[in-house]
């Protein structure tokens, strides 16, 4: 008998009496487990700075807590107070406004350029890495840039604006006229990240599909809408998402454009919810109110999300 037969002979042994080769046993375990250990960073670092502190604040909005004192358990009565608070509704006014402002045609111009850098045109790497330069840009150098061009006296717009014959606008003393301000920082620094999240969705099309339309007679634009819009949906649904939790959000871009300040204008024409919670909680120290502020939000976020979802659902069927 061969050396090799013996080797399979003892190996079919010890399968027969049921004993596994602790290599193999060691292999098995690896194949089982080894995901588990590889997606547990993950799940450790959200259960550390996401689930924690959101359970955390959870329970200080349930006090009255101050910075320094005892901390009073009174139930839901800093919700209470806040539902019955004309500033947190003048400020969650000023948030979906600008959230309004700024997503929607964030989003249409971030698919409209994205369908043009999907075509062969000249220079077409050069302004794909492009789109992404304000993205890179320091959101201070944003601020202070922007918060120039919409100067009263200096500004770059209201220049532009005069030379047509109209009057200068005061850009910080509306709630209108500051919406729209900020409403371009942001479309201006984020339309280009949303750009290249669609155009990667976009490059995964088989391009077979086009060739056929075209051979139907399907115009661009009819190629665009029956096939490129609806094969996006799932991209779309991440985009609006993404974009919904980053504008109820919105916080650095109107406190640079109010020059640091977090009253958001002399009336809090464009205070947001963040910087009511950041004022509340950190300059008058009413931790738990601020705490109430901040879970408000939290579920303002997830209920637009949802209306997001179905409404992105809805329309590109």
């Amino acid at each position: 008998m061969t050396s090799s037969s013996v080797i399979r002979s003892s190996a079919a042994a010890r399968a027969a009496d049921g004993r596994v080769p602790w290599r193999s046993r060691l292999t098995r375990a690896d194949m089982k487990f080894a995901p588990y250990f590889f997606i547990a960073p993950f799940f450790v670092l959200f259960l550390v700075f996401g689930a924690f502190p959101l359970v955390y604040t959870g329970w200080v909005s349930l006090h009255d807590w101050h910075l320094i004192g005892d901390h009073t358990f009174v139930w839901f009565d800093n919700y209470t107070a806040l539902f019955a608070d004309p500033d947190f509704w003048n400020a969650l006014k000023n948030t979906v406004g600008i959230f309004v402002l700024a997503t929607v045609p964030q989003l249409l111009m971030a698919l409209a350029v994205a369908n043009l850098l999907n075509r062969k045109i000249r220079a077409r790497t050069f302004f794909r890495m492009g789109v992404l330069i304000p993205n890179v840009t320091s959101v201070a150098a944003v601020g202070i840039v922007f918060g120039q061009l919409f100067a009263r006296d200096v500004g770059l717009v209201n220049y532009v604006i005069t030379a047509f014959g109209l009057d200068a606008v005061d850009w910080q003393a509306n709630w209108w006229s500051s919406w729209i301000a900020i409403a371009v920082m942001v479309d201006w620094r984020w339309t280009g990240y949303n750009t290249l999240i669609l155009l990667g969705a976009m490059q995964a099309i088989p391009k077979d599909l086009y060739e056929s339309a075209s051979l139907d007679g399907a115009a661009p634009w009819q190629q665009f809408w029956r096939i490129t819009v609806p094969l996006l949906r799932p991209t779309l649904v991440f985009t609006v998402i993404i974009s919904t939790i980053g504008g109820l959000q919105l916080f650095t871009e109107p406190v640079i454009f109010g020059n640091g300040r977090m009253l958001g204008g002399t009336l809090g024409q464009f205070q947001t919810v963040t910087m009511y919670m950041y004022e509340t909680a950190f300059q008058r120290f009413q931790y738990g109110y601020g705490a109430a502020i901040a879970w408000s939000l939290f579920g303002l976020i997830v209920v637009f999300s949802l209306i997001n979802l179905l409404i992105v659902r809805r329309a590109a069927r």
